[in-house]
């Protein structure tokens, strides 16, 4: 098993813990959990956010590398929870990932020069 279907299986498992069973939502409860996860994750990125110098107003913020990683690893957490909420499997992040990226150089290629979602349709 590779590591991102065992950090699925290993997210599976720790969600069934607390009671979240993303494999058995109604789409009411997909709508709340979706909710829940990005809320969640905008909280570890504002956490994460701590973790940096960002007031350049102030002299007396550090760099806290061990906490920025952990928080980086809380946001995994509630990114993959977020990916089985909306029903994709590591399979498909890595297959959707990959094509996306795709899109994302041709879009640099290029010139990136106008909004145009047309290369999204054919990713999924």
């Amino acid at each position: 098993m590779d590591n991102l279907n065992e950090m699925f299986d290993l997210q599976k498992n720790l969600n069934k813990r607390i009671g979240v069973d993303t494999d058995n939502m109604t789409d009411e409860e997909r709508i709340k959990w979706i909710l829940n996860y990005s809320r969640a994750l905008g909280q570890e990125l504002a956490e994460l956010i701590d973790s940096v110098p960002w007031k350049w107003w102030a002299k007396y913020q550090k760099f806290d590398i061990q906490n920025a990683r952990i928080e980086i690893i809380d946001m995994f957490h509630f990114l993959i929870s977020l990916a089985q909420t909306a029903g994709l499997t590591a399979d498909d992040v890595f297959e959707i990932y990959s094509k996306k990226n795709k899109v994302n150089h041709q879009r640099q290629d290029t010139g990136y020069r106008e909004k145009n979602e047309d290369d999204n349709k054919a990713i999924y």
